[in-house]
């Protein structure tokens, strides 16, 4: 059974309060918490985009298989080539192979977790086919079910989402996860207008030892969808407050804001052109960037070919 403070740092790490958890000290190496506090810890760092701080965490001597797979993650995610990039993608490969024998050191769950990681790397690399086969459909462990879910509802199956959702409660405990996991797709789908989703954000957003920017813009994004624009708007500003430069919550306060283009946003001074420039310039890789970027260029394309007719002569009487 896992200690208090091991349970706290896996609530914080499941909502996404990674900056309150990197400032924790790892308890001492003698400690049976100190190696899974270790992974909580550097793959929070990865979600910050702070790799190089995790790598500098891991023990150099680390033979332990979750470690690997962590070191491996995050020097993909630092990759500035595609040398680097596939060699990292090689290492998690070879580790979800080399999980399968005896003769490793880590425990199940420590093997759940490679499965988990390297999952991971290979949605990010748009290997969709061996994200899913590497996570395995009949998994029995949540954080591969998140990833699956996540994974079907951006090829737009929320119909396979649901399903993995409806197995894993036979086996899940009701756990904060299987909750988050549930919102995840009611906030896709727009079940009973989102009611339930807004609840899950709100419930844990009222616990006072909890600082996550992630579900205040999650329940933004909610309340975007709900027509709530105002306190949309107030959870996206506090999300800011609390970490700059993400880009979720950038690209839903740029949505917020042209939903309410007679208002100038007090806290960004700007506009939701101005929003929008932003966005482009300092994510140019995000979804709703692209999206609207190929958009624009097909209209472009198919204005460029459109014919004006002549305009009618008009015959007076």
């Amino acid at each position: 059974m896992e200690s208090s403070e091991l349970y706290n740092i896996k609530q914080q790490f499941t909502l996404g309060a990674y900056k309150t958890l990197v400032q924790l000290a790892l308890p001492d190496e003698s400690s049976t918490d100190y190696l899974p506090s270790l992974l909580y810890k550097t793959r929070a760092y990865i979600a910050l985009k702070e790799p190089q701080s995790a790598l500098d965490l891991i023990p150099e001597s680390a033979e332990n298989v979750a470690v690997k797979a962590v070191a491996s993650l995050a020097r993909y995610i630092s990759a500035v080539d595609s040398t680097e990039t596939e060699s990292a993608l090689e290492e998690l490969r070879d580790l979800s192979v080399e999980i399968e024998g005896d003769d490793v050191e880590g425990s199940e769950k420590d093997k759940a977790l490679v499965k988990v990681l390297a999952g991971t790397a290979f949605v990010r690399a748009g290997e969709i086919e061996e994200a899913l086969e590497t996570l395995g459909s009949e998994t029995e462990d949540l954080e591969a079910v998140a990833i699956i879910v996540q994974i079907y509802l951006s090829i737009n199956r929320p119909d396979l989402a649901k399903k993995q959702f409806e197995r894993s409660k036979r086996w899940a405990e009701d756990d904060l996860l299987l909750q988050l996991i549930e919102s995840t797709i009611g906030l896709v789908t727009g079940k009973d207008n989102y009611a339930n989703t807004s609840s899950f954000y709100t419930e844990q957003l009222g616990n006072p030892s909890l600082t996550s920017p992630h579900l205040l813009t999650a329940r933004g994004v909610t309340r975007i969808l709900r027509g709530e624009i105002a306190e949309a708007k107030s959870d996206l500003e506090e999300s800011f407050a609390q970490q700059k430069g993400d880009a979720e919550a950038e690209a839903a306060y740029v949505v917020a804001s042209s939903l309410d283009a007679s208002k100038k946003s007090e806290a960004a001074g700007a506009g939701p052109d101005e929003l929008w420039l932003t966005l482009v310039s300092e994510h140019p890789s995000h979804p709703l960037v692209q999206d609207v970027t190929q958009k624009a260029d097909m209209f472009d394309q198919y204005a460029a070919v459109y014919v004006v007719p002549p305009q009618a002569n008009t015959v007076s009487a």
